[in-house]
């Protein structure tokens, strides 16, 4: 019998509201560096991967575009250059990770908000990008079912995130990054170890990739397509809503 990856994920992740609260306040309290690590840890490959994903999002039809689970509002700042006639609208659960990047995207505006209750009307929405934010809820299915509630008929959702690891060798990498890299080095850096401990864990505990395309596909997008970026370091996957 084929393993149900929605039921392992929920094994993995425990209580739900705890994991949701807990990474709130790690968040809140790692804001201050959390640009300034993002950098280092990825030697500024994160970059990169941001540009791709906002190319993802060229078919969608013109409108507000979400980015959704904002965190410093690097992709809000991306989306006001790319799409300058568009709404551009940044939610994250954490307003001191919203307060550190506001200045990056002065035209969008900010919203402090759970990406599982989202503040906004039925196909409200164009287009949402969602970067490294997926693994971070508390239920990443309901944060993906409300994605689609918001979103307009051939509306497009694009994924970045850091899906548990399925190639031999980037499983070797990611065990050894996760478990001496970045709890040491995000730790020293940012004065609290046991966040950079918690960023490791969440990749551990989430979808793998195309576990996680399945699990789209299963709550109605279409033409969900993904692929990794540097040898499966981290993946984009987009999905659409039928016309």
């Amino acid at each position: 019998m084929t393993p149900d990856p929605i039921a392992d994920l929920r094994s993995r992740r425990g209580h739900e509201a705890v994991h949701g609260q807990g990474a709130r306040g790690m968040f809140e309290r790692i804001a201050p560096t959390y640009d300034m690590l993002n950098r280092v840890l990825s030697a500024g490959i994160d970059t990169r991967w941001r540009c791709r994903a906002v190319a993802e999002l060229a078919q969608a039809p013109p409108g507000p575009v979400l980015d959704l689970c904002a965190g410093t509002m690097d992709f809000s700042a991306m989306l006001v250059r790319a799409r300058p006639s568009d709404r551009v609208v940044a939610v994250d659960f954490s307003p001191a990770m919203l307060e550190k990047g506001r200045s990056k995207a002065p035209g969008a505006e900010v919203i402090v908000a759970d990406a599982t209750a989202l503040p906004f009307a039925d196909g409200e929405m164009s287009a949402v990008v969602c970067g490294f934010g997926m693994r971070n809820l508390a239920d990443p299915l309901a944060g993906a079912r409300e994605v689609l509630r918001v979103l307009r008929r051939d509306g497009v959702f694009v994924t970045l995130d850091l899906f548990r690891p399925t190639r031999f060798a980037t499983r070797a990498f990611h065990r050894a990054y996760a478990s001496v890299v970045l709890p040491a080095l995000g730790g020293w850096l940012s004065g609290d170890r046991a966040a950079y401990d918690y960023l490791a864990r969440s990749t551990a505990g989430f979808f793998a990739r195309r576990d996680y395309e399945r699990a789209l596909a299963n709550l109605g997008f279409s033409d969900v397509r993904g692929y990794d970026l540097t040898l499966g370091v981290a993946s984009i996957v987009r999905a659409k809503v039928a016309a």
